[in-house]
């Protein structure tokens, strides 16, 4: 039987990493096999494009980043996301295409049209099963950016672009409700994670 595909989206600062490790958990002890991933990355190729990606010191192209995010989501569904889900297994995902129609499409403006092409090619007709978006705005997302220390070279973009960043997301989770459930990550800890169960809950229910 086939497994389930989880994705984790967000701008910088929402919790993402925190909240990855309370969903997997959440799966685990509801029995689930869970394999946990990010994009870019989770092969040795795409970890390599993630570098590139995240830490360049030169200017990137906007349209060579998109070309890189891509290659590195061919190898990452190849070699990992589509043999696990054959075995059954689920996977979490930090990440996924959304967050490339947010950042590229929305934060870079690049076309979108071109990001639905490539995501034709790339994917065929894989899509998340569910997408948990994590929303904040920007302005409460500050200060936990720069808690962290040294930024790559997303993090260190300006206001503006996260306020496109975000907006995006938001008008996909609008065209997408059955599949994009919005949480808001400006609440306490503990709030975040309750609306996450209860999210995970119906989506068992519904599975």
């Amino acid at each position: 039987m086939s497994g389930r595909f989880v994705t984790l989206e967000g701008i910088e600062g929402v919790g993402k990493s925190t909240n990855l490790e309370f969903v997997a958990r959440w799966l685990r002890d509801h029995d689930k096999q869970v394999v946990v991933t990010r994009e870019p990355g989770g092969t040795p190729l795409a970890e390599r494009l993630r570098g590139v990606l995240l830490e360049s010191e030169g200017k990137v192209p906007p349209i060579a980043e998109l070309l890189l995010m891509f290659a590195a989501r061919s190898s990452h569904l190849q070699d990992l996301v589509e043999p696990a889900l054959a075995r059954g297994e689920w996977v979490l995902c930090d990440r996924f295409t959304d967050a490339t129609y947010a950042y590229q499409g929305g934060g870079r403006q690049l076309d979108m049209a071109l990001i639905e092409t490539l995501e034709s090619a790339v994917q065929g007709t894989r899509r998340p099963d569910l997408t948990l978006l994590l929303d904040a705005a920007p302005e409460q997302t500050s200060g936990r950016r720069s808690r962290r220390g040294t930024e790559d070279r997303f993090e260190r973009e300006a206001t503006d672009f996260f306020r496109r960043v975000r907006g995006t997301y938001l008008d996909r989770a609008r065209a997408e409700p059955a599949r994009i459930r919005v949480i808001d990550a400006a609440r306490p800890l503990p709030d975040v994670r309750a609306q996450l169960a209860v999210t995970l809950e119906q989506f068992l229910e519904n599975t």
